[in-house]
């Protein structure tokens, strides 16, 4: 193995540490459980010698890494139904689409010959439309 290649696995597994610490900072448990697990994913694979895989393998740390950074939202429960979230300025957000109770929802076109009335025989679909109904009086 070349030693460039040398240095991009020790900067995956000292960035996936670092993200590691970044992302479960204070929640001793979820330290803990990253550590064995980053250092047994290293461990099992370090007798690799084909260069492509190992390419890939670096590859996935850095996907790791960043789903780590992006995508995972600390929470601990403060009161009775009350949680902080602990949010970085990495955190993907999405939009945050109002539900609308008015809206029309119409219902699934049904295919060619299917005899059937919906997944559940219809009764999910029949109560939907009794409630937009009732709200419509």
């Amino acid at each position: 193995m070349s030693q460039s290649l040398k240095r991009q696995v020790l900067s995956a597994f000292k960035k996936l540490h670092r993200t590691r610490q970044y992302v479960f900072q204070g929640d001793d448990r979820a330290l803990l459980a990253g550590r064995h697990k980053i250092n047994e994913s290293f461990q099992q694979n370090r007798n690799e010698t084909n260069e492509e895989e190992i390419r890939k393998m670096i590859n996935l740390a850095v996907e790791v890494d960043h789903e780590l950074r992006t995508n995972v939202i600390q929470a601990q429960k403060r009161d009775d139904n009350v949680f902080e979230l602990r949010i970085t300025p990495e955190t993907t957000r999405l939009d945050n689409v109002m539900f609308d109770p008015d809206a029309v929802v119409e219902a699934p076109r049904r295919r060619r010959n299917d005899k059937s009335t919906g997944c559940c025989g219809g009764a999910a679909m029949a109560a939907l439309e009794a409630e937009i109904e009732s709200r419509k009086k």
